[in-house]
């Protein structure tokens, strides 16, 4: 048996942690003198090259493979993926302890200190926190979701629009509003324009084009978004507000827990499966491939939504970010979560089937 007083040999044990117990009980001596026998004179700590090798094998074994060379990056894509899932469901629950909407008088006396002078008309109440068009998520609306309707759920807002023609051209709205927000102590944000054509009438002899500018502005917890449109449309209002809620505090740490929480389950599920299937199982190749089909379904979204939503935020202004779920592709990619949820249901329940044989040996610790 290697010295136990030896810093060196030591610190190999350490290491050796990362290996099941039963695995450490019949080789630990045995890896320990070969790693000493091959340390030049004087070394008492291992090399970052051996501490790697040693952790990569640990987390081999305790997958039940430690042959392979992969199973470390699989668990780890499962892991990752089931980490920002249920991180993504513990900030949608912490946006529950977000305040009420904006009502109707909050909204007026906004609207009144932002535009004086301007009529206000129509205000439309925001009737939840989010919104399947325009209206609160039910069970019935949940059919449209998987079905490729599910990125029309977003975060509402309360809207008033002004009432009659323009008082003063859209550059003169502007100006006022960023000057009455800066007064009023809201942090304004460079506006964004974009140039629509537009058919004043219907034979579209004339086209018009129509330059729509956005202005954000954030106080406390209320984001405010001004829309003035130039020239007026024919069948709508040249002036909107939108106020809604920030991101509350709680959402970050739910997600941080939640996501610390879905990875750890997700990478011990993992490695359940990956023992019960390592050798003498009827459903292995089965199992292997419903894998891979869940990890295909479940990170495309992923990788095609994160670039172009990461643009997006660069672009432009952006007072909250959206949440963590649009991130994933969620729940614009409902379907491909649900049936990607059932390839991984069907795996597991495979490889819970007995085995061929007698059971090999424990490898957990």
């Amino acid at each position: 048996m290697p010295p136990t007083g030896d810093p060196l040999a030591r610190r190999y044990r350490r290491l050796l942690l990362c290996h099941p117990r039963d695995y450490r009980r019949a080789r630990a001596d045995e890896m320990v003198g070969v790693l000493l026998d091959a340390a030049p004179p004087g070394r008492t700590r291992p090399t970052v090259r051996e501490a790697a090798n040693l952790i990569r094998h640990g987390l081999r074994c305790r997958l039940g493979r430690p042959a392979s060379r992969t199973v470390g990056v699989w668990a780890t894509l499962a892991a990752v993926i089931c980490g920002l899932f249920t991180a993504a469901l513990a900030t949608r629950a912490a946006w529950e302890t977000s305040p009420p909407q904006p009502g109707r008088a909050e909204t007026a006396g906004v609207f009144a200190a932002v535009l004086p002078g301007h009529d206000l008309g129509d205000v439309d109440p925001a009737p939840a926190l989010f919104t399947f068009y325009s209206q609160p998520l039910t069970v019935r609306s949940l059919e449209n979701v998987l079905l490729g309707d599910g990125g029309e759920y977003q975060r509402s807002s309360v809207v008033a629009v002004a009432a009659g023609t323009p008082r003063m051209p859209a550059g003169e709205t502007l100006a006022l509003a960023r000057r009455r927000l800066h007064e009023t102590g809201w942090q304004v944000y460079e506006p964004l324009s974009d140039s629509t054509p537009s058919c004043p009438e219907k034979t579209c002899a004339t086209p018009v084009t129509s330059i729509g500018t956005t202005l954000l502005a954030r106080r406390g917890d209320t984001v405010l978004e001004l829309h003035v449109t130039s020239p007026p449309p024919v069948d709508g209002s040249h002036l909107s507000l939108a106020l809604s809620r920030t991101t509350p505090p709680a959402v970050l740490p739910a997600g941080i827990a939640g996501g610390l929480l879905g990875a750890g389950i997700g990478w011990l599920v993992f490695g359940w499966a990956s023992r019960r299937t390592e050798a003498a199982h009827p459903a292995r190749g089965a199992v292997g491939v419903l894998f891979a089909i869940t990890l295909f379904l479940w990170w495309t979204p992923v990788l095609l939504t994160v670039p172009p939503l990461l643009r997006h935020h660069l672009d432009e202004p952006h007072p909250t970010w959206h949440p963590l779920w649009e991130w994933l592709g969620q729940p614009a990619a409902s379907l491909l979560f649900v049936v990607g949820a059932a390839t991984a249901l069907l795996g597991l329940a495979l490889a819970a089937a007995p085995r061929r044989g007698p059971d090999p040996l424990p490898t957990t610790g």
